[in-house]
């Protein structure tokens, strides 16, 4: 397919998928002529792939760079391909003081994880525990074993799902797309489950909400 045809299929803009290309993001097409080239159905799946990162999980385009690159070049080391292409789409912003990244630490040891203290996901996590002491509500901090609970329920669906794909590049694949857009997905989950029990808990009185938009 030529590139308009790639960007009608993939709703993708000729102009962005230029950009894509010039990036290293996007291969480059088989030249059929000087001027021209033909994509196939390899070019429209990572099309896709970084119109999801981009619209969806709204990484930056370093970011991007290196998920795809470790797509593109798995090895054996399943774990560490994975920590790899994930290590720079979670980075911390802000301060987290010394007893909160030591909270953290010890509740890796308590659950006998395999994960590093020092990880941008835990840094974010001692960050978010700082904020909440900071901000006067640190007993949601305290319910940080809870939180770890579910979360250890949620990696184990991520990777029994992964795990039926029979190919490193498969498994490679779904499990950085299934982390990075599963971070949304759990995200815009949790709020309607929180809309659920704050309509269970405070009540709701279905007359004062209409389900007309306008």
């Amino acid at each position: 397919m030529r590139i308009a045809e790639l960007s009608r299929q993939a709703g993708v803009p000729v102009p962005t998928i230029k950009f894509y290309l010039r990036e290293g993001l996007l291969p480059a097409g088989e030249l059929s002529s000087p001027n021209q080239a033909r994509y196939d159905e390899q070019h429209l799946r990572r099309l896709r792939l970084i119109r999801a990162l981009v619209d969806t999980a709204r990484l930056p385009i370093a970011a991007i760079r290196s998920v795809l690159k470790e797509i593109d070049e798995p090895d054996a080391e399943l774990h560490h391909v994975l920590g790899r292409a994930l290590a720079d789409t979670l980075t911390p912003r802000g301060p987290a003081d010394s007893a909160a990244r030591r909270r953290v630490a010890e509740m890796v040891e308590r659950r006998g994880w395999h994960a590093s203290p020092d990880s941008p996901a835990a840094q974010t996590v001692a960050e978010v525990l700082t904020a909440l002491e900071e901000l006067g509500v640190g007993d949601l901090g305290e319910k940080l074993d809870e939180f770890a609970a579910a979360a250890e329920q949620i990696a184990d669906i991520d990777l029994a799902a992964v795990n039926r794909r029979t190919t490193v590049e498969d498994v490679v694949y779904a499990s950085v797309v299934g982390t990075i857009l599963g971070d949304r997905l759990h995200t815009g989950l949790r709020r309607m489950a929180h809309e659920n029990a704050s309509a269970s808990t405070f009540g709701f009185d279905p007359a004062r909400h209409s389900e007309d938009p306008c």
